[in-house]
């Protein structure tokens, strides 16, 4: 389990500013429905530039609900020019921070601005310079570096967390380590395949990865997990405590649960829940 700011909790639970703009100067939509996230930005302008109005809506986590209703409250009373510099980063720390597999929710936030201020003044969005890597979130591979030499990254899903990179069908992942190793300077990673594991093995690696990595997460919320059966690739499992009542827990399941048992038994593993 992610650990959140109150602030992000705040604006997750009462998220402000939801809803479109009606007659809008600005429309910007980004992401994708069909990769899990999705973000529309509306405002409204006096005659002095000044933003009046800013609503949005979002499809996605509980980051990218805070993030958004943060970015909107950034927004109001601006003038156009001044909204124009909020970046990211000043989304994250209005928010008091975001774990790091969520920053891309406040990337999203930051390109919906940028095409919904686009749209207002009747210019093209600027082609990205650069080779699309990640066809899913159109991330190119100038991004990826820019994103690898600013925040250090050293992993696939280090990339996917913080600029979406990756996060879709995956099938770009070979590619974005490619670009680590460059970055890195290494020698390209050759392509192991996964070791063949016998369901001995594999429950004995999952119920290891849920007593190592996931139920100490879990139980810091006062929540817990129990392992109920496993058949092929598919894991049933039951929530217990505050993760069996909690409204994000089918996010849980996948982005955290499933994600660690990808990472360390094999990643063909589909988590589901079971009653």
């Amino acid at each position: 389990m992610w650990e959140y700011s109150d602030k992000v909790k705040e604006h997750f639970l009462n998220p402000r500013n939801v809803g479109v703009v009606e007659n809008a100067d600005g429309i910007g939509e980004v992401g994708s429905m069909s990769c899990g996230d999705a973000l529309k930005l509306t405002f409204k302008l006096d005659e002095n530039e000044i933003i009046t109005d800013v609503k949005f809506q979002t499809f996605g986590c509980a980051s990218a609900i805070a993030s958004s209703s943060a970015l909107t409250e950034m927004m109001i009373g601006k003038t156009l020019s001044e909204a124009e510099k909020i970046t990211n980063d000043d989304i994250v720390a209005f928010l008091g921070g975001l774990p790091k597999e969520k920053m891309h929710c406040s990337v999203m936030g930051q390109e919906a601005l940028e095409k919904a201020i686009a749209c207002y003044r009747g210019v093209p969005v600027e082609e990205k310079e650069g080779e699309i890597v990640c066809e899913c979130f159109g991330v190119t591979d100038l991004e990826i570096q820019r994103a690898l030499k600013e925040h250090n990254l050293s992993a696939v899903e280090d990339v996917t967390n913080y600029i979406k990179a990756g996060g879709g069908c995956g099938k770009c992942h070979e590619r974005i380590q490619e670009l680590i190793n460059e970055f890195k300077g290494h020698e390209p990673v050759i392509d192991k395949k996964p070791e063949k594991l016998s369901n001995i093995k594999k429950i004995k690696l999952i119920e290891e990865t849920l007593e190592r990595e996931i139920k100490p997460a879990l139980k810091k919320d006062g929540g817990d997990i129990e392992l109920v059966d496993v058949d092929g690739s598919k894991i049933f499992v039951k929530l217990q405590g505050a993760c069996s009542s909690c409204s994000a827990a089918q996010i849980t399941l996948k982005e955290f649960v499933e994600k660690k048992l990808c990472e360390f038994v094999s990643p063909d593993l589909v988590v589901e829940e079971v009653s």
